[in-house]
């Protein structure tokens, strides 16, 4: 059993840092894509650079051994950053599929990761 939740831990971790990394250099880099999609749902462009940051920040704190509080902060920003995404999708009436799943998946991602991970990574 223990070795089946490391597995989904990591393959959720995976998943999730590699969403979080890319949105987050996509969002500092500004592209059109991004800022097409941050002013389509209302939002400045500035406000790209600042989640970008922040995605990129929390995937260093979840993926480096120790510093457990800061995870346990990077989880909740990721929880809040993406739930927030398609909350902001659906005040929009944005309900296309490619706008709903990528906020929903990385939802997902979070919470199994945050869940499954190891003892040595939880605050006790």
């Amino acid at each position: 059993m223990e070795k089946r939740k490391l597995v989904i831990y990591w393959f959720a971790t995976a998943l999730l840092a590699f969403g979080m990394l890319q949105s987050g250099i996509f969002a500092v880099l500004r592209t059109k894509q991004w800022v097409d999609l941050v002013t389509g749902l209302g939002y400045p462009v500035y406000f790209l650079t600042i989640l970008g940051i922040w995605k990129i920040l929390g995937v260093i704190a979840i993926l480096v051994p120790r510093f457990k509080l800061l995870k346990e902060w990077a989880y909740a920003g990721f929880f809040f950053a993406m739930t927030g995404a398609l909350a902001s999708h659906l005040a929009v009436g944005d309900y296309t599929v490619k706008a709903l799943l990528g906020p929903i998946f990385q939802t997902v991602f979070i919470v199994l990761s945050w869940y499954y991970r190891p003892a040595s990574r939880k605050i006790s």
